[in-house]
């Protein structure tokens, strides 16, 4: 596999392409998340989340490997399935953590992931389940709309 701008640029348009997928599966991650924690969590909508993915692969160091990891995940498929289980698992959570960003986010986008995934079939490859989950996992994590993240922490060492 090589990555080149153009096949960055071609995975940065797959993956607005597939928010017809991907902010349901948010939306849903969201509304089972809220449900499990007592709280309610805003709902991302189209135009939110194409704005995230623009953001992400603005970022050259990010986009090319969020590039890659879709890459991978879009084609992985292991007979009888079982066997590559792990190796499509670590991808789709690196997927979700590359995207979130930096800790805590990171590590929130990896648990998340795994919440997702359980929730998610899709037909193709055993990776493309994984690329989605990650997808919705990574962005429902870098987007606002958890209570927590608005406004000042009380953590604030500047106050």
């Amino acid at each position: 596999m090589e990555l080149t701008p153009a096949a960055v640029s071609a995975e940065h348009d797959w993956v607005r392409d597939r928010a017809d997928v991907v902010v349901p599966l948010i939306n849903e991650t969201r509304r089972r998340l809220g449900e499990q924690f007592d709280t309610r969590v805003g709902e991302v909508d189209e135009a939110t989340y194409l704005d995230a993915v623009d953001a992400v692969f603005a970022d050259g160091e990010v986009g090319v490997n969020v590039a890659a990891y879709v890459r991978i995940l879009k084609q992985l498929d292991v007979q009888d399935d079982y066997p590559g289980f792990v190796v499509d698992e670590v991808l789709g959570r690196e997927l979700a953590a590359t995207i979130a960003g930096g800790e805590p986010l990171r590590l929130l986008a990896q648990a998340t992931f795994h919440f997702a995934d359980v929730a998610v079939h899709t037909d193709g490859p055993a990776g493309r389940d994984d690329l989605d989950a990650a997808l919705a996992a990574g962005f429902q994590t870098r987007l606002p709309g958890w209570s927590w993240r608005e406004g000042d922490s009380p953590f604030d060492s500047r106050r």
